[in-house]
């Protein structure tokens, strides 16, 4: 890149958001790093922001540290999420709102706080999703529910934000053999899972295109994996 650019990658302290961290450190971005516990990557271009985005003035607060570098974010990465596994009559309220809060309210409030940072016909919006928000799968309700409500946002916006070319795209990946699958114990395979290096490869495709091209959809698994 010819000019410094700043990414914003939520969930960074393990798993995806780590390693899209790196690549784009690698790639020449400055990125802001967001994550409840900070996350262990030493490099100059890194800033470490310790944040809950379920909460709205934690988010205020974020963006207010983010000024004191920027005012314009060339790419925000929603990545931050959580998973549960359970039958939707063991799955309590708590549970399941608590998928709706950080996978969905908390994406709002970056969203939603992130306007004074977009950059006109630049910024790139990429959704880290679910295979899990196109066809509803047993035992993760609550999760399902987040991602479908997830999609469903960010399509709105795409449309509100078409005056300013922003660009959207939105990976909806199947199982990946990261920490977040197996905090929720998933009974599938590891030879059904993709690993962190099959989405890496989809990622570096979406974050090097041009800037004209936008994915609205890329669903992608394990040829094994086959939902059906």
């Amino acid at each position: 890149m010819e000019e410094s650019q700043f990414a914003l990658i939520t969930g960074t302290s393990s798993g995806l958001g780590f390693e899209m961290a790196e690549f784009l450190l690698e790639e020449g971005y400055t990125v802001i790093g967001v994550s409840r516990r900070g996350t262990a990557i030493d490099n100059p271009n890194f800033i470490d922001i310790i944040c809950d985005i379920k909460d709205e003035a934690s988010v205020e607060e974020m963006y207010e540290l983010i000024g004191n570098h920027t005012n314009e974010l060339h790419m925000i990465v929603l990545n931050a999420g959580i998973f549960e596994m359970s039958p939707l009559v063991e799955t309590s309220t708590k549970e399941f709102t608590d998928h709706l809060t950080t996978n969905v309210v908390g994406a709002f409030h970056i969203l939603k706080h992130s306007s004074d940072f977009i950059v006109e016909d630049e910024t790139h919006i990429v959704t880290v999703s679910s295979i899990a928000s196109k066809k509803g799968l047993a035992n993760i309700s609550a999760y399902s529910a987040s991602k479908f409500a997830l999609n469903g946002m960010i399509e709105s916006l795409r449309e509100e934000w078409a005056h300013l070319g922003v660009r959207f795209s939105t990976l909806m990946p199947g199982a990946i053999a990261t920490p977040i699958w197996e905090e929720g114990d998933m009974d599938l395979p590891r030879d059904q899972m993709m690993g962190v290096d099959d989405f890496m490869h989809v990622f570096q495709m979406v974050t090097r295109s041009p800037r004209h091209v936008q994915f609205p959809e890329i669903v992608f698994l394990h040829k094994k994996g086959i939902v059906k």
